[in-house]
């Protein structure tokens, strides 16, 4: 079987569940693992993801509002590769090429490939995603291992956590854009609550929101978590360093008791994927040092 991921996490989801040597082709942000990095790229973005945040939140809201793509499809690339297999997402409008494309594409293609969509919102679907791309390609026995090993890590994490007194648990704010804020959604406030903490802006299984920073005043965190969707951490520092020039930021408690952390956004908490369970190890070592497990890649503090 021939398989073309058109998102980072489908790709991740592939790639642990041993079809590494059947996968063709790729999207533009398919980054891990890294023996990913020299496939036939099948997507592109329209928008600069160098420009500035600000610059960035406006475009697309200008895209999604005239139904302008904000990515699309190298069409000669993926007829090349001949795909019996397309993996993508109609979740986001944001996150990858529209589903409507793909559709239309797989149509025109020779063979007409499968198309299979991952819709996850929680952590329980992302593990169903991975024994749906198992069903899709005849690696069920493999998906199913990696799920139970997945599955026993989030459960010592639980197990963990469940010894913390409500008292001791911080109030988190997990924020996935600063320019303007977004509060992350979907499996965010689950991991949150499974590492011991409070989402205090709560968002559980819906997309993530735009805030206000007067609503972040009122929630009044005791610990932020910077994870921008699609930035590694350097860039996300820098957006952070933006944020310092406004007196209601300084105001709040986490940052002035220091308490404000970066992690990278792109690699962990906004890909749906395996990874996401890497996501939670950091955030439990982070809210409670004492009690869980360095993670994978530490949470940086902003000084």
């Amino acid at each position: 079987m021939r398989i073309v991921s058109l998102l980072p996490s489908a790709t991740e989801i592939v790639c642990s569940i041993g079809l590494r040597p059947n996968l063709v082709g790729v999207s533009h942000e398919c980054d891990y693992p890294a023996s990913v990095q020299d496939l036939p790229v099948v997507t592109q973005s329209l928008i600069d993801g160098s420009l500035p945040s600000a610059d960035i939140d406006a475009l697309v809201r200008e895209r999604l509002q005239t139904e302008k793509a904000l990515y699309s499809l190298k069409f000669d690339v993926l007829e090349n590769l001949r795909p019996d297999l397309i993996v993508t997402q109609a979740l986001c409008d944001v996150c990858a090429v529209s589903g409507a494309e793909v559709e239309s594409a797989s149509f025109k293609l020779p063979g007409q490939p499968k198309v299979v969509n991952l819709e996850p919102s929680s952590l329980e679907e992302v593990f169903e995603t991975v024994e749906l791309v198992g069903s899709a390609t005849g690696y069920q026995k493999q998906a199913r291992k990696t799920v139970s090993a997945l599955r026993q890590r989030v459960a010592r994490i639980q197990e963990q956590s469940e010894k913390i007194l409500v008292e001791n648990r911080p109030r988190v704010a997990v924020l996935e854009w600063l320019h303007p804020l977004f509060n992350a959604g979907h499996w965010t406030p689950q991991l949150v609550d499974f590492a011991g903490g409070i989402d205090c802006l709560g968002n559980p299984f819906e997309p993530s929101v735009k805030i206000e920073l007067h609503q972040l005043e009122e929630s009044d965190p005791d610990i932020i978590l910077v994870a921008l969707c699609g930035f590694d951490t350097e860039r996300s520092m820098q957006d952070v360093a933006q944020m310092r020039s406004k007196p209601e930021w300084s105001a709040l408690r986490a940052v002035r008791n220091n308490n404000v952390f970066v992690t990278d956004g792109n690699s962990y908490f906004s890909r749906s994927g395996p990874r996401l369970v890497d996501s939670l190890e950091i955030l439990a070592h982070l809210l409670h040092p004492g009690v869980h497990s360095a993670g994978p890649a530490p949470a940086i503090r902003c000084e």
